[in-house]
């Protein structure tokens, strides 16, 4: 792959794009925060009707869904609307829809757009990501604790339950007043919106309506999430040789998805300009990626290679790629051979077996 240009294209280029407009802004929180509550309102008439049309419906109610985190996610960035405090007002109220406190959400994904591609500095909302030594330093239980978080049932599966509904309720040990109220606020309205709903339809009705589309587009989220920088000529560097520009251009990719797809992901396949200017909304991007020249060589990624991209689990820092564990195994300087994932049961359920003879 021919290295890009270290050199990002003029800032005044593509701040052009950056300008967000409250009429479009509006419609964007119209075609997936009210499509979504129009769906689920149609999901819980159906219920009595047919389950064939409760099934049909669950997909685009997910796809909605997965737009509502990106106008989300837009707010954080402060590119949906013009006035700061709108885009925090239409965060906070989204983040209920998403199940996702807003200022903690924002705060960490500055984050991870500060970090991104940058080795000594992981572990800011991104993936988890060893490299082949760092992977054959761990004792085996190490290991296996990462080769099951990786896992696609796991990460895809188990992912959606942990990312939605777990991890966004807790409040870590010295968070910020600002931030932990934000969660506590965000849990309290929660615990009222559903409570009144399981009141109101019963919960059994209320799992049926919110729990497929919730999980399937939370997969969804987790997939798009983990192709847009996990892909097999990803960047990543030592802090020292680490380039913004380059993590945005080589190591956060384009994924081309058909134009119904784009809709409903609200362009962020288009992840290398959103890396290269995140105040670009989300409505702006494909036409700063088609203006912009520097844009033609990015990294591109199909719905197929971005499902293949998933084999991919370690970062081999001598041939500067992702890997996966079988090459990992292979390559002459990894030395010492990854276990297998047979292995990797095995021993599990001795560690299990052991814990519950101890109890």
């Amino acid at each position: 792959m021919a290295l890009i240009s270290s050199r990002p294209p003029s800032l005044e280029a593509l701040s052009a794009y950056a300008q967000p407009r409250t009429a479009r802004g509006m419609l964007d929180i119209g075609t997936s925060a009210g499509a979504y509550l129009a769906l689920c309102v149609a999901l819980y008439l159906m219920l009595r009707v047919s389950p064939w049309l409760v099934v049909l419906l669950v997909v685009p109610t997910a796809g909605f869904l997965v737009r509502v985190f990106v106008v989300f996610h837009d707010c954080a960035h402060g590119s949906l609307l013009p006035s700061k405090r709108a885009n925090t007002w239409a965060g906070t109220v989204l983040g209920l829809l998403v199940l996702t406190p807003f200022r903690p959400w924002r705060h960490e994904h500055v984050g991870h757009h500060a970090t991104s591609g940058d080795l000594d500095r992981r572990g800011m909302g991104d993936v988890e990501t060893l490299t082949v030594a760092e992977y054959q330093a761990r004792s085996w239980r190490g290991r296996l604790a990462y080769r099951l978080f990786r896992h696609p049932v796991v990460m895809f599966g188990l992912g959606p339950v942990f990312a939605m509904i777990i991890e966004p309720r807790l409040v870590a040990r010295g968070t910020p007043p600002r931030l932990r109220n934000s969660v506590l606020a965000t849990n309290a309205a929660l615990v009222v919106i559903v409570g009144a709903l399981c009141w109101l339809i019963g919960w059994e009705d209320f799992l049926i309506v919110w729990a497929p589309a919730g999980l399937l587009a939370g997969s969804v989220g987790i997939w798009l999430f983990y192709v847009q920088h996990q892909f097999e000529d990803a960047y990543w560097q030592r802090h020292g040789e680490w380039s913004h520009a380059e993590a945005a251009l080589r190591g956060s990719s384009y994924l081309k998805l058909p134009k119904l797809l784009q809709f409903f992901t609200g362009n962020i396949g288009l992840h290398h300009v959103h890396h290269l200017n995140p105040r670009i909304p989300n409505y702006n991007l494909q036409r700063a990626h088609d203006a912009n020249a520097i844009f033609a060589s990015v990294p591109t990624v199909s719905v197929r290679a971005g499902l293949r991209a998933v084999k991919f689990k370690l970062w081999d820092e001598d041939a500067g790629q992702l890997v996966t564990f079988t090459q990992a195994n292979l390559h002459p300087a990894t030395g010492a051979h990854v276990i297998s994932l047979e292995t990797a049961v095995s021993a599990l359920q001795q560690f299990v077996k052991k814990g519950l003879d101890n109890t």
